[in-house]
Protein backbone atom coordinates (compact mmCIF):
# COMPACT_ATOMS: atom_id res chain seq x y z
CA UNK A 1 0.00 0.00 0.00
CA UNK A 2 1.33 3.45 -0.93
CA UNK A 3 2.08 5.89 1.88
CA UNK A 4 0.50 9.34 2.10
CA UNK A 5 3.48 11.15 0.55
CA UNK A 6 4.20 8.66 -2.23
CA UNK A 7 5.19 10.19 -5.53
CA UNK A 8 3.49 7.42 -7.49
CA UNK A 9 0.17 5.86 -6.51
CA UNK A 10 -1.12 2.95 -8.63
CA UNK A 11 -3.19 5.42 -10.68
CA UNK A 12 -0.20 7.71 -11.25
CA UNK A 13 1.97 4.73 -12.20
CA UNK A 14 -0.57 3.77 -14.86
CA UNK A 15 -0.58 7.27 -16.31
CA UNK A 16 3.23 7.36 -16.33
CA UNK A 17 3.48 3.98 -18.02
CA UNK A 18 0.91 4.86 -20.68
CA UNK A 19 2.79 8.06 -21.54
CA UNK A 20 5.91 6.01 -22.26
CA UNK A 21 4.40 2.89 -23.85
CA UNK A 22 1.36 4.24 -25.69
CA UNK A 23 2.21 7.93 -26.31
CA UNK A 24 5.92 7.34 -27.01
CA UNK A 25 7.18 9.85 -24.49
CA UNK A 26 10.90 9.65 -23.72
CA UNK A 27 11.55 8.00 -20.36
CA UNK A 28 13.50 10.99 -19.10
CA UNK A 29 10.69 13.42 -19.97
CA UNK A 30 8.01 11.23 -18.34
CA UNK A 31 10.19 10.82 -15.24
CA UNK A 32 10.59 14.60 -15.01
CA UNK A 33 6.84 15.08 -15.47
CA UNK A 34 6.05 12.85 -12.45
CA UNK A 35 9.12 13.89 -10.42
CA UNK A 36 10.65 10.42 -10.21
CA UNK A 37 13.98 8.96 -11.23
CA UNK A 38 14.71 7.59 -14.70
CA UNK A 39 15.06 3.92 -13.50
CA UNK A 40 11.73 4.16 -11.65
CA UNK A 41 9.89 5.38 -14.74
CA UNK A 42 11.53 2.68 -16.86
CA UNK A 43 10.60 -0.07 -14.38
CA UNK A 44 6.89 0.82 -14.33
CA UNK A 45 6.81 1.16 -18.12
CA UNK A 46 8.32 -2.31 -18.54
CA UNK A 47 5.87 -3.83 -16.06
CA UNK A 48 2.95 -2.21 -17.91
CA UNK A 49 4.26 -3.44 -21.26
CA UNK A 50 4.55 -7.04 -20.01
CA UNK A 51 1.64 -7.44 -17.55
CA UNK A 52 -0.82 -4.63 -18.26
CA UNK A 53 -2.69 -2.33 -15.83
CA UNK A 54 -2.88 -4.95 -13.06
CA UNK A 55 0.89 -4.74 -12.65
CA UNK A 56 0.62 -1.16 -11.37
CA UNK A 57 -0.42 -2.35 -7.92
CA UNK A 58 2.14 -3.20 -5.26
CA UNK A 59 3.35 -6.78 -5.49
CA UNK A 60 3.23 -9.05 -2.47
CA UNK A 61 6.40 -9.17 -0.40
CA UNK A 62 5.72 -12.75 0.68
CA UNK A 63 8.57 -15.08 -0.32
CA UNK A 64 7.89 -17.83 -2.85
CA UNK A 65 9.45 -20.41 -0.55
CA UNK A 66 9.71 -20.48 3.26
CA UNK A 67 12.17 -23.20 4.31
CA UNK A 68 11.49 -22.68 8.05
CA UNK A 69 7.72 -22.98 7.78
CA UNK A 70 6.04 -25.73 9.81
CA UNK A 71 5.67 -28.84 7.61
CA UNK A 72 2.16 -29.71 6.46
CA UNK A 73 2.01 -33.06 8.35
CA UNK A 74 2.83 -31.25 11.61
CA UNK A 75 0.15 -28.64 10.89
CA UNK A 76 -2.41 -31.40 10.29
CA UNK A 77 -1.49 -33.05 13.58
CA UNK A 78 -1.77 -29.75 15.47
CA UNK A 79 -5.19 -29.06 13.99
CA UNK A 80 -6.33 -32.63 14.71
CA UNK A 81 -5.35 -32.38 18.38
CA UNK A 82 -7.10 -29.02 18.64
CA UNK A 83 -10.32 -30.23 16.99
CA UNK A 84 -10.66 -33.63 18.57
CA UNK A 85 -9.12 -33.17 22.03
CA UNK A 86 -9.41 -29.39 22.44
CA UNK A 87 -5.85 -29.12 23.81
CA UNK A 88 -3.97 -25.87 24.38
CA UNK A 89 -0.69 -24.78 22.73
CA UNK A 90 1.48 -26.12 25.58
CA UNK A 91 -0.11 -29.59 25.56
CA UNK A 92 -0.05 -29.78 21.77
CA UNK A 93 3.59 -28.67 21.66
CA UNK A 94 4.54 -31.45 24.07
CA UNK A 95 2.96 -34.09 21.83
CA UNK A 96 4.13 -32.71 18.49
CA UNK A 97 7.64 -31.66 19.49
CA UNK A 98 7.61 -27.97 18.53
CA UNK A 99 7.57 -24.76 20.55
CA UNK A 100 4.26 -23.58 22.07
CA UNK A 101 4.67 -20.27 20.23
CA UNK A 102 4.86 -22.19 16.95
CA UNK A 103 1.68 -24.08 17.80
CA UNK A 104 -0.06 -20.80 18.62
CA UNK A 105 0.97 -19.31 15.27
CA UNK A 106 -0.46 -22.35 13.47
CA UNK A 107 -3.72 -22.10 15.42
CA UNK A 108 -4.02 -18.41 14.59
CA UNK A 109 -3.34 -19.07 10.92
CA UNK A 110 -6.03 -21.77 10.88
CA UNK A 111 -8.42 -19.52 12.87
CA UNK A 112 -8.90 -21.98 15.70
CA UNK A 113 -6.75 -20.22 18.31
CA UNK A 114 -9.85 -19.66 20.46
CA UNK A 115 -12.02 -22.53 21.59
CA UNK A 116 -15.06 -20.34 20.98
CA UNK A 117 -14.24 -20.70 17.27
CA UNK A 118 -14.73 -24.48 17.55
CA UNK A 119 -18.13 -26.15 17.77
CA UNK A 120 -18.59 -27.78 21.18
CA UNK A 121 -20.50 -30.81 19.93
CA UNK A 122 -18.46 -31.82 16.89
CA UNK A 123 -15.08 -30.15 17.48
CA UNK A 124 -15.20 -28.74 13.95
CA UNK A 125 -14.60 -25.05 13.18
CA UNK A 126 -17.80 -23.01 13.37
CA UNK A 127 -19.12 -22.22 9.90
CA UNK A 128 -20.98 -18.94 10.06
CA UNK A 129 -23.20 -17.80 7.24
CA UNK A 130 -25.65 -15.02 6.55
CA UNK A 131 -27.96 -14.56 3.57
CA UNK A 132 -27.45 -11.32 1.71
CA UNK A 133 -30.99 -9.90 1.73
CA UNK A 134 -34.15 -10.05 3.87
CA UNK A 135 -36.51 -12.92 3.10
CA UNK A 136 -33.87 -15.13 1.52
CA UNK A 137 -34.21 -17.58 4.41
CA UNK A 138 -36.47 -17.89 7.43
CA UNK A 139 -35.70 -20.11 10.42
CA UNK A 140 -38.67 -21.73 12.17
CA UNK A 141 -38.72 -23.86 15.30
CA UNK A 142 -40.64 -24.52 18.54
CA UNK A 143 -39.54 -23.62 22.06
CA UNK A 144 -41.23 -25.66 24.80
CA UNK A 145 -41.88 -24.05 28.17
CA UNK A 146 -43.75 -25.39 31.17
CA UNK A 147 -46.90 -23.40 31.95
CA UNK A 148 -46.88 -21.21 35.04
CA UNK A 149 -49.45 -22.06 37.75
CA UNK A 150 -51.61 -19.34 39.23
CA UNK A 151 -49.59 -17.50 41.86
CA UNK A 152 -46.20 -18.11 40.28
CA UNK A 153 -43.82 -20.95 39.53
CA UNK A 154 -41.09 -22.54 41.62
CA UNK A 155 -38.27 -20.55 40.01
CA UNK A 156 -39.33 -17.43 41.93
CA UNK A 157 -41.49 -18.61 44.84
CA UNK A 158 -39.58 -21.77 45.73
CA UNK A 159 -40.38 -25.45 45.46
CA UNK A 160 -42.86 -25.68 48.30
CA UNK A 161 -44.90 -22.63 47.38
CA UNK A 162 -44.67 -23.57 43.71
CA UNK A 163 -46.13 -27.01 44.40
CA UNK A 164 -48.95 -25.43 46.42
CA UNK A 165 -49.69 -22.98 43.60
CA UNK A 166 -49.69 -25.84 41.15
CA UNK A 167 -52.13 -27.89 43.23
CA UNK A 168 -54.42 -24.90 43.72
CA UNK A 169 -54.64 -24.07 40.02
CA UNK A 170 -58.25 -24.83 39.03
CA UNK A 171 -59.52 -26.61 35.95
CA UNK A 172 -56.49 -28.85 35.40
CA UNK A 173 -56.60 -32.65 34.90
CA UNK A 174 -54.68 -34.90 37.27
CA UNK A 175 -51.92 -37.39 36.53
CA UNK A 176 -51.41 -40.84 38.09
CA UNK A 177 -49.98 -39.22 41.24
CA UNK A 178 -53.03 -36.91 41.57
CA UNK A 179 -50.91 -33.87 40.72
CA UNK A 180 -52.44 -31.32 38.36
CA UNK A 181 -51.13 -31.26 34.80
CA UNK A 182 -50.10 -27.69 34.20
CA UNK A 183 -49.31 -28.37 30.56
CA UNK A 184 -46.75 -26.99 28.12
CA UNK A 185 -46.50 -23.72 26.24
CA UNK A 186 -45.27 -24.24 22.69
CA UNK A 187 -43.70 -21.03 21.42
CA UNK A 188 -43.55 -21.18 17.62
CA UNK A 189 -40.72 -18.86 16.57
CA UNK A 190 -39.70 -17.51 13.16
CA UNK A 191 -36.67 -15.28 12.47
CA UNK A 192 -35.21 -13.83 9.29
CA UNK A 193 -31.63 -14.90 8.59
CA UNK A 194 -30.39 -11.53 7.30
CA UNK A 195 -32.15 -9.02 9.56
CA UNK A 196 -32.74 -11.24 12.66
CA UNK A 197 -36.31 -9.92 12.79
CA UNK A 198 -38.35 -12.26 14.98
CA UNK A 199 -41.98 -13.39 14.97
CA UNK A 200 -43.45 -15.67 17.64
CA UNK A 201 -46.76 -17.11 18.80
CA UNK A 202 -47.71 -19.12 21.89
CA UNK A 203 -49.83 -22.25 21.40
CA UNK A 204 -50.84 -25.35 23.33
CA UNK A 205 -49.54 -27.82 20.74
CA UNK A 206 -47.01 -28.29 17.96
CA UNK A 207 -49.18 -30.02 15.39
CA UNK A 208 -48.77 -29.63 11.67
CA UNK A 209 -51.88 -27.44 11.47
CA UNK A 210 -50.51 -25.03 14.08
CA UNK A 211 -47.03 -24.88 12.53
CA UNK A 212 -48.44 -24.27 9.04
CA UNK A 213 -50.75 -21.54 10.32
CA UNK A 214 -47.85 -19.84 12.10
CA UNK A 215 -45.81 -19.88 8.89
CA UNK A 216 -48.69 -18.36 6.94
CA UNK A 217 -49.16 -15.53 9.44
CA UNK A 218 -45.39 -14.99 9.70
CA UNK A 219 -45.09 -14.62 5.92
CA UNK A 220 -47.91 -12.08 5.96
CA UNK A 221 -46.23 -10.24 8.87
CA UNK A 222 -42.97 -10.00 6.95
CA UNK A 223 -44.80 -8.98 3.76
CA UNK A 224 -46.25 -5.94 5.55
CA UNK A 225 -42.66 -4.90 6.20
CA UNK A 226 -41.67 -5.34 2.56
CA UNK A 227 -39.99 -8.73 2.93
CA UNK A 228 -40.71 -11.44 0.37
CA UNK A 229 -39.95 -14.87 1.82
CA UNK A 230 -38.10 -17.32 -0.44
CA UNK A 231 -37.05 -20.23 1.83
CA UNK A 232 -37.72 -21.63 5.28
CA UNK A 233 -35.35 -23.81 7.29
CA UNK A 234 -36.65 -26.21 9.96
CA UNK A 235 -35.54 -29.29 11.84
CA UNK A 236 -36.95 -32.75 11.16
CA UNK A 237 -39.89 -32.54 13.57
CA UNK A 238 -43.08 -34.37 12.64
CA UNK A 239 -45.01 -31.14 12.04
CA UNK A 240 -42.43 -30.09 9.43
CA UNK A 241 -42.55 -33.47 7.65
CA UNK A 242 -46.32 -33.48 7.17
CA UNK A 243 -48.19 -33.19 3.90
CA UNK A 244 -49.97 -30.10 5.23
CA UNK A 245 -46.63 -28.34 5.78
CA UNK A 246 -45.50 -29.33 2.28
CA UNK A 247 -48.72 -28.01 0.73
CA UNK A 248 -48.53 -24.78 2.74
CA UNK A 249 -45.00 -24.09 1.53
CA UNK A 250 -46.13 -24.78 -2.03
CA UNK A 251 -49.07 -22.37 -1.72
CA UNK A 252 -46.79 -19.66 -0.36
CA UNK A 253 -44.15 -20.37 -3.07
CA UNK A 254 -41.53 -21.05 -0.41
CA UNK A 255 -38.78 -23.66 -0.70
CA UNK A 256 -38.50 -25.85 2.39
CA UNK A 257 -35.05 -26.80 3.71
CA UNK A 258 -34.30 -29.20 6.57
CA UNK A 259 -31.33 -29.42 8.91
CA UNK A 260 -29.14 -32.49 9.14
CA UNK A 261 -30.46 -34.98 11.70
CA UNK A 262 -28.93 -34.47 15.16
CA UNK A 263 -27.24 -31.24 14.04
CA UNK A 264 -29.16 -28.39 15.72
CA UNK A 265 -26.21 -26.08 15.07
CA UNK A 266 -27.34 -25.94 11.42
CA UNK A 267 -30.30 -23.93 12.69
CA UNK A 268 -28.14 -22.17 15.23
CA UNK A 269 -29.56 -18.67 14.77
CA UNK A 270 -32.98 -19.65 16.06
CA UNK A 271 -31.50 -21.85 18.77
CA UNK A 272 -29.58 -18.82 20.02
CA UNK A 273 -32.76 -16.75 19.74
CA UNK A 274 -34.51 -19.26 22.01
CA UNK A 275 -31.87 -18.61 24.66
CA UNK A 276 -32.42 -14.87 24.36
CA UNK A 277 -36.18 -15.46 24.47
CA UNK A 278 -35.92 -17.46 27.67
CA UNK A 279 -33.66 -14.94 29.40
CA UNK A 280 -35.40 -11.79 28.23
CA UNK A 281 -39.04 -12.89 28.44
CA UNK A 282 -39.91 -16.37 29.70
CA UNK A 283 -37.86 -16.34 32.93
CA UNK A 284 -37.09 -12.64 33.22
CA UNK A 285 -39.41 -11.91 36.14
CA UNK A 286 -42.15 -13.35 38.32
CA UNK A 287 -45.34 -13.97 36.38
CA UNK A 288 -48.40 -14.67 38.49
CA UNK A 289 -50.04 -16.76 35.76
CA UNK A 290 -49.38 -18.25 32.35
CA UNK A 291 -51.78 -15.73 30.84
CA UNK A 292 -49.64 -12.86 32.16
CA UNK A 293 -46.49 -14.31 30.65
CA UNK A 294 -48.07 -14.86 27.25
CA UNK A 295 -49.48 -11.35 27.26
CA UNK A 296 -45.95 -9.97 27.77
CA UNK A 297 -44.56 -11.68 24.67
CA UNK A 298 -45.71 -9.02 22.20
CA UNK A 299 -44.05 -6.20 24.12
CA UNK A 300 -40.78 -8.09 24.43
CA UNK A 301 -40.76 -8.90 20.68
CA UNK A 302 -41.19 -5.20 19.89
CA UNK A 303 -38.28 -4.39 22.20
CA UNK A 304 -36.16 -7.10 20.54
CA UNK A 305 -36.96 -6.05 16.97
CA UNK A 306 -36.87 -2.27 17.36
CA UNK A 307 -34.62 -1.34 20.28
CA UNK A 308 -32.42 -4.17 21.55
CA UNK A 309 -28.86 -4.05 20.08
CA UNK A 310 -27.94 -7.30 18.34
CA UNK A 311 -24.26 -8.22 18.49
CA UNK A 312 -24.39 -10.33 15.30
CA UNK A 313 -25.35 -7.30 13.18
CA UNK A 314 -22.96 -4.74 14.59
CA UNK A 315 -24.88 -3.76 17.72
CA UNK A 316 -27.90 -2.45 15.81
CA UNK A 317 -31.54 -3.39 16.23
CA UNK A 318 -32.86 -5.91 13.66
CA UNK A 319 -35.37 -3.43 12.22
CA UNK A 320 -32.51 -1.17 11.08
CA UNK A 321 -31.66 -3.68 8.36
CA UNK A 322 -34.94 -2.78 6.70
CA UNK A 323 -35.45 0.66 5.14
CA UNK A 324 -38.37 2.99 4.45
CA UNK A 325 -40.61 1.67 7.22
CA UNK A 326 -43.04 4.06 8.91
CA UNK A 327 -42.59 2.40 12.32
CA UNK A 328 -38.90 1.61 11.97
CA UNK A 329 -37.74 3.79 14.87
CA UNK A 330 -40.84 3.72 17.05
Amino acid sequence: MSHANAALTPRARLRLARLIVENDWPIARAAERYDVSWPTAKRWAERYRLLGPDAMNDASSRPHYSPNRVPAPVVRKIVHLRWKQRLGPVQIADRVGVAPSTVHKVLVRCRINRLTHVDRATGEPIRRYEHDHPGSLLHQDVKKLGNIPDGGGWRYVGRQQGDRNRSATPGKPRNAHHNPKIGTCFVHTVIDDHTRLAYAECHDDETAATAAAVLTRAVAWFAVRGVVVERVLTDNGSCYRSFLWRDTCAELAIAHKRTRPYHPQTNGKIERFHRTLAQGWAFKKLYRSEHARRAALAGWLHEYNHHRPHTAIGGSAPITRLTNLTDQYS
